[in-house]
């Protein structure tokens, strides 16, 4: 059994989204009991991730941490056709993950007791991003 659905999230701008229950409910929609979830972003300055979704505070650090790693506009940087955040957010994008995969069992994802999934806005605008959840059964 094969089912893929895509959605639309819009974001506010440079922020982790948490997109779980979407994900979850488009599991639990495909009828799969067991099988593999594989969550894909179309874009390429924005990721997925997996993160701790008890404290916010582990969000605040990665993006924290991100800044230092990749500062926006940092000379080094040629690709700055849409601003300083440009070529910051594709680097956050290929540093951190375009899809994931996520076993399925009993109908859910079999994420952790503090997992949730994220999508993950590299850009300081708010962009809508498509996202394809793909399930193998």
């Amino acid at each position: 059994m094969y089912h893929a659905e895509s959605f639309t999230f819009r974001t506010k701008g440079r922020a982790t989204y948490e997109i779980t229950d979407t994900v979850q409910r488009i599991v639990r929609d495909s009828g799969a009991t067991r099988g593999l979830c594989t969550v894909f972003v179309h874009h390429t300055s924005a990721s997925l991730i997996i993160c701790e979704n008890a404290d916010p505070g582990v969000r605040k650090d990665l993006e924290r941490f991100f800044a230092r790693f990749v500062p926006d506009g940092d000379p080094l940087f040629e690709h700055v056709d849409e601003g300083p955040d440009d070529m910051s957010a594709h680097v956050r994008s290929i540093v951190t993950q375009s899809s994931l995969s996520i076993p399925i069992e009993d109908g859910r994802c079999m994420l952790g007791t503090w997992q949730g999934v994220y999508l993950w806005e590299h850009r300081t605008a708010p962009h809508s991003r498509r996202i394809t959840v793909s399930i193998v059964a």
